[in-house]
C-alpha cells in the first residue's frame, strides 16, 4: 500500500491510533477496483453466454413477502431451463437488502416499497397497493368506502418491525395523518401476519398478491386503503447502478419480470 502511494504521489490511507481510514483518494480506489472486477465478471459471464449459459451464478435478495410468487414456479423453470446456474437467494427487508446490494453482497434485489436511492438501477417496476388484510366476514368489510387508519384503531394490529418496506410504508402515513399505532403483535415474519388474520386475533397490511392463495381459499379479504401513498406503492428489481451484470443475473431479472405475479403486471384489484 506504502508503495502504491509513493508510485501515485497520493495519500491513500490515513493512518492513526486505532487502524486506518481510505482517503478520499483511497475510497475511489477502492471503486474503480469493484467496478473493474465487476465489468471482468460480466465479460467472463457473457464468454460463459456463447456456451449456452452452460455455467454461472445468481445471488438475490428478497423479502418474504415475494417467496411464495418466487418459488410457486419461476424459480423451479428458471433453473430447469439452465441448469448450469446455481442461485443463492438471501432473505433480507428493504433496508437490509439494499444493504447487501451496496456491499456487493448480491446481485439483484427484489424490493416492497423501497425508498428512492440513486445507488440503483430499476429494471422492473409495478404497482402492487398495500393493503388492510382482514379475516372472513370482519365488521370492516362492510364500509363502503377505503379504510382510513382511524377505522383500524378499534380492533387488535400487527406490524411487520421497521426494517421492512411495508412497516416504513404505514410509519410515513401515520406519521401524516397525525395517528398513533398501537399494535400488539410486532413481528419480522409475513406467515406471523398471515396466521395472525387467519386465525381471526386482528388484522395488519400486505399487498394482494402476498395473500394470494390466502384469498382464494376465503381465509383473508383486502381491504383497499384510502391514502393515495398505499395505493400507489412499487415492488421493484433493481441492482447497483453502474455495475455491469453478469449474463446469468440479467437472464434472471427477465425470467423473473415474466413469470412472477408481482412484476408481471400490476395488482389484480387494479386489473379488474
Amino acid at each position: 500500500l506504502k508503495a502504491l502511494e509513493e508510485e501515485l504521489d497520493i495519500q491513500l490511507c490515513e493512518r492513526h491510533g486505532r487502524g486506518m481510514r481510505a482517503t478520499a483518494a483511497g475510497q475511489l480506489l477502492v471503486h474503480h477496483f469493484h467496478a473493474q472486477r465487476a465489468s471482468e465478471e460480466a465479460v467472463l459471464s457473457q464468454l460463459m453466454a456463447l456456451q449456452s449459459l452452460a455455467k454461472g451464478e445468481v445471488r438475490i435478495a428478497v423479502g418474504e413477502g415475494f417467496i411464495a410468487d418466487l418459488i410457486a414456479a419461476p424459480l423451479g423453470t428458471f433453473m430447469s431451463a439452465f441448469s448450469g446456474i446455481n442461485v443463492e437467494i438471501r432473505m433480507a427487508g428493504v433496508n437490509e437488502a439494499m444493504s447487501l446490494l451496496k456491499d456487493r453482497e448480491v446481485d439483484i434485489a427484489l424490493l416492497y416499497a423501497p425508498p428512492v436511492d440513486p445507488q440503483f438501477f430499476c429494471h422492473v417496476e409495478t404497482r402492487q397497493p398495500l393493503d388492510v388484510i382482514v379475516p372472513p366476514n370482519h365488521p370492516l368489510s362492510t364500509l363502503e368506502r377505503p379504510v382510513t387508519l382511524h377505522d383500524l384503531k378499534e380492533w387488535p394490529l400487527a406490524l411487520m418491525d421497521n426494517p421492512f418496506g411495508m412497516r416504513q410504508m404505514v410509519n410515513m402515513v401515520a406519521h401524516q395523518e397525525r395517528i398513533h399505532l398501537e399494535a400488539r403483535l410486532h413481528t419480522n415474519s409475513v406467515s406471523v401476519l398471515k396466521n395472525f388474520v387467519r386465525s381471526g386475533i386482528g388484522v395488519t397490511f400486505m399487498p394482494e398478491l402476498t395473500v394470494a392463495d390466502e384469498i382464494e381459499r376465503g381465509e383473508i379479504f383486502t381491504l383497499p386503503m384510502q391514502y393515495p401513498v398505499m395505493n400507489g406503492t412499487r415492488a421493484q428489481i433493481v441492482s447497483l447502478k453502474g455495475q455491469e451484470l453478469p449474463i446469468a443475473s440479467t437472464t434472471c431479472i427477465n425470467h423473473l419480470h415474466k413469470g412472477m405475479r408481482f412484476f408481471s403486471a400490476d395488482a389484480p384489484r387494479l386489473l379488474q
